[in-house]
């Protein structure tokens, strides 16, 4: 019998210490507000068909960085390095994200509760909310600047307070979750896609020539126009950053509703596209860049050219006369897509922080609060200039995020399908998982420290350019090695016999035969909430929902002390 001391110093038992209901403040109880921060989605919440799904996570593809990205890539390593390498990393990006897209949308879970259950365990998992939130308030603050240089130009007003409005600006968007982001992105889908293609399109028509004068530009490049193996590896590694991408897909994507025989291949469809599939968006978008930065760099130079603004103000003007009404299209574009990926941004934002802290404090004020803190953090790295090092900044982050992303792969794949190692679902519930497992928390740890201290040049040139590429090989391989050596023993503390979701089979005649489990009441908050996100707490002696197990701090885990509790 698990005990406790009292003020008095007496040891009483745990089931014997009156303990008080939980209180959640309005806006942890308002779903719409909340939007399941810290749990597993709901199948009453999940309204929306899956095209619906799969446009809002699209719709958060808008983000200019990807020109802005392409664009410095050509200036830096020239047409060819840049081409091969955001082929190469584009490639790398789909083949990682299609297991994990499949997964958060089957098991309907947030990128953090998927990593708990990859291999991370409970706390492991903490650091990957850590880095996953970096990226998030990096591409805000990037995504920021952007929108700021085009209200600079436009309307005159200074960066520095263009840096506050870009980013107060989506704090009322980003307050009501899914809700009303999925109306914003589907509504505004079609008109972006024809303003960001219409430009391309309108120059090659004028001018044929443009596409030959892409191939053969240098820009600063010091093999101009050649291959450089080294430059290719470098170009490649400032793009992998953007692998983080994923996580930002499946924080839609875990809205997803079940998967049935009837609607099973729509269903494989939208996970598909929708996540890793935002990656031939995504390099249509660099590659677009690279293109636009070699029309325009003979006109006003490199130093402003991979600016998204200039880079639209001079294609607009190809076929459209009127100055103003060019600049006016121009920044309405630049607005529209950067409001599009910086509610996505805010959005994912919180539900990082809301997971680092929880856990780390036993304490969630609100996915809300966490908003405000994402918007100054971001606030803070515009202010000090991180457009400015753009290349530096996510040639060093894609170290740690391709580690991340590698563990998690390679766990999904090789430790769950292969060698049968790892457990057939994703347990992500805190009353049955190690606080840390070694085999993603520890190849991403040693893959990282490995792949940045090459990046710094201990290792030499060559390993340097291709530190990513060897983050990625560590991890890969380092996961199912440390599995083998461990024989899995880290994966469950304690068994779950609800693990497995409600059962969907398919019938020779198409119908669905769907065994929901039924809703259980919490016995610490009294809210009640569907079978697979609660399970048995001895310490309130019922069951207990996956937030207030989290929030629990007195328990001391005991629950994992008795085995046979389940």
């Amino acid at each position: 019998m698990s005990e406790r001391a009292t003020s008095d110093n007496i040891s009483v038992p745990y089931e014997n210490v009156p303990k008080a209901k939980r209180k959640f403040n309005s806006w942890v109880n308002n779903p719409v507000l909340e939007d399941y921060a810290l749990r597993y989605a709901p199948k009453s919440f999940r309204k929306w068909s899956e095209y619906a799904v799969a446009t809002s996570a699209m719709g958060g593809l808008a983000f200019l960085a990807d020109f802005a990205i392409g664009g410095s890539l050509g200036i830096s390593y020239g047409f060819t390095n840049a081409f091969w390498g955001i082929i190469a990393a584009a490639l790398i990006i789909f083949l990682t994200g299609i297991p994990i897209a499949y997964y958060a949308s089957k098991y309907n879970i947030d990128m953090d509760l998927l990593t708990r259950g990859a291999g991370f365990g409970y706390l492991g998992s903490t650091l990957t909310s850590l880095v996953y939130a970096s990226f998030t308030f990096i591409y805000f603050s990037l995504e920021g600047a952007i929108m700021a240089q085009a209200i600079q130009l436009y309307f005159g007003i200074p960066l520095a307070i263009g840096y506050l409005v870009s980013s107060l600006l989506v704090i009322p968007l980003v307050l009501f979750g899914m809700t009303l982001l999925s109306r914003l992105q589907v509504w505004t889908q079609p008109i972006w896609l024809l303003l960001m293609v219409a430009p391309l399109l309108g120059i090659v028509i004028k001018d044929p020539t443009s596409l030959t004068a892409w191939t053969h530009f240098a820009g600063e490049s010091p093999s101009g126009t050649s291959f450089n193996p080294m430059l290719f590896a470098m170009a490649a590694g400032v793009v992998l950053s953007l692998i983080s991408q994923i996580g930002e897909q499946v924080d839609y994507l875990r809205f997803m509703p079940n998967r049935t025989a009837r609607n099973h291949r729509k269903w494989l469809w939208a996970v598909v596209l929708a996540g890793p599939g935002w990656v031939l968006l995504g390099a249509f978008k660099q590659l677009g860049g690279s293109f636009l930065v070699s029309y325009i760099a003979p006109h006003i130079g490199f130093k402003s050219a991979d600016e998204p603004i200039q880079m639209f103000t001079i294609a607009f003007h190809q076929f459209i006369p009127n100055t103003f009404a060019v600049l006016t299209i121009a920044t309405f574009f630049v607005l529209l897509s950067q409001i599009k990926i910086n509610v996505t941004n805010a959005y994912s934002g919180s539900l990082s922080w809301s997971n680092f802290f929880s856990r780390l404090f036993h304490f969630h004020p609100g996915r809300v609060v966490w908003l405000f803190f994402q918007i100054g953090v971001a606030i803070c790295l515009m202010e000090g200039g991180v457009f400015d090092f753009l290349n530096k900044v996510l040639g060093f982050y894609s170290n740690v995020a391709v580690a991340w992303v590698g563990a998690i792969v390679s766990d999904l794949t090789i430790n769950k399908k292969i060698l049968k190692i790892s457990p057939s679902y994703i347990e992500f519930k805190r009353a049955h998982l190690y606080n840390f497992n070694p085999v993603g928390f520890g190849s991403m740890i040693i893959a990282s420290a490995v792949s940045i201290i090459a990046y710094f040049g201990a290792f030499g040139p060559m390993l340097q350019a291709f530190s990513p590429f060897l983050s990625l090989a560590l991890a890969f391989i380092l996961a199912p090695i440390i599995a083998i050596v461990t024989k899995g023993k880290y994966y469950i503390a304690r068994e779950n016999p609800d693990a497995q979701p409600a059962v969907v089979t398919f019938s020779l005649h198409d119908q669905i035969h769907d065994h929901a489990k039924p809703e259980m009441t919490c016995s610490a908050c009294d809210y009640s909430y569907e079978r697979e996100d609660t399970t048995y707490c001895p310490y309130h002696e019922g069951t207990i929902c996956s937030l207030c197990c989290s929030l629990e701090k007195d328990c001391h885990d005991m629950c994992k002390e008795n085995q046979n509790i389940v």
